[in-house]
C-alpha cells in the first residue's frame, strides 16, 4: 500500500497543469500546477459509493470542456470556480470518455498499482478534439475556459471537480495535453 495518507486541509483536494503543442509537437504554452476545485457532488457520490447498494455510484466517466463565457476574457478574467457548482457553464461542452483517460494511482509523485489516497488524470485533447469551430453548437472557435471530471450516481451524471481558467487558444490543428491530481 502506498505511504502517502496525509489528509490535506482542503479535502478532498485538486490540482491541474496543462500543456498546449502546436502541429509540429512543439510547446506553444504551458501552466503550472493551478488548484481546482473539488466540488459538493463529488462528495456526493463518495457517500453513494461507501453506502453501497441500493446506491449506484460509478466513479470518473469522463472530462467536460467546455468554453465558457466569453466575458471572462476581460477584467477581472474568469469567476473562481465554486464548491457548489453543478455542471459547466457551457451548455454544450464537450466530454472526453474515460476510455481516452489515463487514470493512476500516484504514492508521491510515482504511478503505483497499489491504490493510495492520490490519483492522476491525464488526457490528450488532440487536433480536432473538441470539435470546434462549430457555430451549430454554439461553438464558433475552439477556444477552452472551463473543465470538469464527471461521474456518475443513480444514474446521474455530476461533477467531480470544476476549473475555470484564461481563455486557452486550441485551434483544430493543436494539442492539449491536461494533468489533474486529486487527493482523498
Amino acid at each position: 500500500m502506498g505511504s502517502n495518507l496525509a489528509v490535506p486541509a482542503e479535502w478532498p483536494d485538486g490540482s491541474y497543469r496543462d500543456l498546449l503543442r502546436g502541429p509540429d509537437g512543439r510547446v506553444r504554452w504551458r501552466s503550472g500546477p493551478r488548484k481546482n476545485v473539488v466540488v459538493v457532488d463529488c462528495r456526493r457520490l463518495l457517500a453513494g459509493f461507501m453506502r453501497g447498494t441500493p446506491t449506484s455510484a460509478l466513479g470518473i466517466q469522463g472530462l467536460r470542456v467546455g468554453a465558457g463565457s466569453d466575458a471572462w476574457d476581460q477584467p477581472p478574467g474568469p469567476p473562481p470556480p465554486v464548491p457548489d457548482q453543478a455542471e459547466l457553464v457551457d451548455p454544450d461542452p464537450f466530454t472526453v470518455p474515460r476510455a481516452n483517460l489515463q487514470i493512476d494511482f500516484l504514492d508521491g509523485p510515482n504511478v503505483t498499482a497499489d491504490p493510495t489516497n492520490r490519483i492522476q488524470v491525464v488526457t490528450t485533447l488532440g487536433p480536432g478534439v473538441p470539435p470546434w469551430p462549430d457555430p451549430a453548437s454554439n461553438h464558433p472557435t475552439s477556444t477552452l475556459r472551463e473543465f470538469g471530471l464527471v461521474g456518475e450516481l443513480d444514474g446521474a451524471t455530476m461533477l467531480i471537480d470544476y476549473v475555470t481558467h484564461l481563455a486557452i487558444p486550441k485551434d483544430p490543428s493543436s494539442t492539449l495535453e491536461r494533468t489533474i491530481w486529486l487527493t482523498f
